[in-house]
């Protein structure tokens, strides 16, 4: 969508506020599924995680996505948006047992990374088909925080422990209908992905009976002028042939199934802001907007880039801006920008915002949530209003202390 629609948007519901471009989602979507045409079977199980509003599981079950939930409440919102349990898979980590019984009662897929829950889960539920998340042992990912599939994560059970695995599904009888990994978000280098996947082959050969092989995601988007991102096409072409190569190997038409979220939809998010004051100091000049890591966290957390516009004036001279947030400490989207000349009241707008941003939004501060925006055919449709007072006030519970202690009972 264009910034001249972006600025109405923050005229028009105030800032600050998200920003989702619906088609921008599909594009991303059908991208996908394009690169992987050639697979019979394929099925792109959106993550909740990355946004969780439920017009955008909503617009992801029209487009034929399933979705992966790491959570007992993303498994309930996603049946509330109208997905069916056999369109939902869920990929804990580190819940309860009793969690992952009670996701199995509700009928959706189960995935599993510890060998201890494994057994017990088995030993209770033998029918139950069970997927096991396996940890490659692979350093993939942009950023220590988001690799997920080295041996020093928490994430998986290690390849190494594949004996361990087939003793139990032995003992147990329990039917295992997928493997899967998750080496990282931000892959960089296709071949390191495709040789994690070589490592999933090779462990889905000690497995009779699959239903599906599910690669993850973490494909790396663009996130300023010039960034490098997974090359999607090359990928799928490649991931395609040795896929379908396996599946004659094995014997049996498998799924090949992802679960994107970034990808799909950080390029759609732009999170608006007004510029409340511009601070010179005798080094720095600061551009302080109407929010904070509040709302946006992902700067301070690790270090995440989301190119800053100011799209009131586009075509002003550049200068260098460090963009802070009304957070009473240490609080930075962005240091020595070239932004175009910033004045008070200005919209900035921040590119990249429509992945683990409002997900990842708090009240600190006891500061109100932002509303939540779809640009879809052409209009701005609301999609979660922003929050009020009677919105932070509403599950606390007021203690009266002008009553007076009881006396104490007579002995």
């Amino acid at each position: 969508m264009l910034d001249s629609q972006l600025l109405k948007i923050a005229e028009d519901f105030g800032s600050p506020v998200y920003v989702y471009d619906a088609e921008k989602i599909e594009f991303q979507y059908h991208r996908l599924t394009n690169a992987f045409k050639n697979v019979k079977k394929l099925k792109l199980n959106y993550a909740v995680k990355a946004l969780s509003n439920i017009s955008i599981l909503k617009l992801f079950k029209k487009l034929g996505s399933g979705i992966d939930t790491v959570s007992i409440q993303e498994v309930q919102l996603g049946l509330a948006a109208g997905f069916s349990p056999e369109q939902i898979i869920f990929t804990p980590n580190g819940v309860s047992l009793s969690e992952i019984e009670e996701a199995a009662k509700l009928g959706v897929k189960i995935n599993i990374d510890n060998l201890s829950i494994l057994e017990q889960f088995g030993t209770k539920h033998p029918n139950v088909p069970v997927c096991i998340r396996i940890n490659p042992h692979v350093m993939a990912g942009g950023n220590a925080n988001i690799s997920v599939g080295h041996i020093d994560s928490k994430f998986g059970i290690s390849i190494h422990q594949i004996p361990h695995i087939l003793r139990i599904v032995e003992n147990t009888k329990m039917h295992i209908n997928g493997i899967h990994m998750h080496t990282g978000s931000d892959i960089l280098d296709i071949e390191v992905f495709l040789y994690a996947s070589e490592i999933l082959f090779e462990t889905a050969k000690q497995f009779k009976d699959l239903d599906f092989i599910d690669f993850g995601s973490g494909f790396k988007v663009p996130y300023k002028a010039g960034d490098i991102e997974t090359n999607i096409e090359e990928l799928g072409e490649k991931l395609t042939t040795r896929f379908n190569n396996f599946c004659k190997e094995y014997g049996k038409d498998l799924t090949l199934a992802f679960e994107p979220g970034k990808f799909l939809v950080s390029e759609s998010g732009s999170f608006l802001t007004h510029v409340n004051a511009v601070k010179q100091t005798t080094s720095t000049v600061f551009a302080q907007v109407d929010s904070g890591f509040n709302h946006l966290i992902r700067p301070m957390l690790y270090g995440s880039h989301h190119d800053i516009v100011n799209i009131s004036n586009p075509n002003g001279r550049e200068r260098f801006y460090t963009v802070v947030g009304y957070i009473c400490e240490t609080d930075t989207f962005g240091n020595n920008r070239r932004i175009n000349e910033i004045n008070e009241g200005d919209v900035l707008c921040f590119r990249n915002a429509g992945a683990y941003c409002f997900s990842m939004a708090s009240n600190y501060n006891s500061r109100f949530k932002p509303a939540e925006i779809l640009w879809y055919n052409n209009e701005a449709h609301v999609i979660r209003e922003r929050e009020t007072m009677e919105d932070i006030l509403k599950n606390q519970v007021q203690i009266d202390f002008s009553t007076k202690k009881k006396a104490a009972a007579a002995k």
